[in-house]
């Protein structure tokens, strides 16, 4: 399944929008930072899978608790910004990469200090 135009530009909109909101709202919260890493949108642009990662919070399952809680003015403030024909359902997801990332680069630098 490849990526349409339009689902790119669907998905950037929402990431944006996203962002914004839980900057304003949602980090005030929380002692960590929240980032929106990727939207992806479903090819009938009805779900947006919402990619997260969370510095600094110690208890991540409740800051994605807090947000599935507050889906809806989420899903609100969204619509009344981007212009869609179908408000997406958000669905929130921990981003696994940041964590990938530092694991090789501890994994790489052990194997420069240890040699071969």
């Amino acid at each position: 399944m490849s990526i349409t135009r339009r689902q790119k530009r669907v998905s950037s909109l929402i990431k944006e929008e996203l962002s914004r909101l839980l900057i304003e709202e949602f980090q005030d919260s929380f002692s960590g930072l929240i980032t929106v890493t990727r939207v992806e949108m479903t090819a009938d642009l009805k779900t947006a899978h919402v990619y997260l990662s969370i510095y600094g919070a110690e208890q991540q399952d409740s800051v994605f608790s807090l947000l599935d809680e507050k889906k809806g003015h989420l899903r609100k403030s969204i619509a009344s910004k981007v212009k869609l024909k179908y408000n997406p359902m958000l669905i929130f997801s921990k981003d696994l990469g940041p964590e990938y990332e530092a694991r090789i680069d501890s994994i790489l630098e052990d194997i420069k200090k240890n040699g071969k």
